[in-house]
């Protein structure tokens, strides 16, 4: 069975860094989903879909992973630019700004 390894990104309604500093450890879907001809809903046999297991740290991960014989695959977490400086309201009219200042 294979697994993906990765740290979740913050989702839309966040503004902080809550619940993006752990390690999610996802089963891949052994089957497609099947459509329900009645009411068209989706469903699926497969009951590992449904686990999602967390972790404190990448290596805690793959070392479950390694335990359990589950083939993974790590999927780097994109990084936020670390040079973004708060600015006042006031540095938008300096005379020294790099672009040009029009509505």
């Amino acid at each position: 069975m294979r697994v993906r390894i990765y740290q979740p990104a913050r989702t839309a309604m966040q503004s902080g860094a809550a619940k993006t500093k752990t390690w999610v450890l996802d089963y891949a879907p052994a089957a497609a989903r099947e459509i329900d001809p009645l009411m068209g809903w989706t469903s699926s046999d497969d009951t590992q879909s449904q686990v999602r297991l967390r972790f404190e740290t990448r290596e805690a991960a793959e070392d479950y992973a390694r335990e359990h014989g589950l083939a993974y695959d790590v999927l780097e977490p994109h990084r936020r630019k670390q040079n973004i400086r708060p600015r006042g309201y006031g540095e938008n009219f300096a005379t020294d700004r790099r672009g040009a200042w029009t509505h």
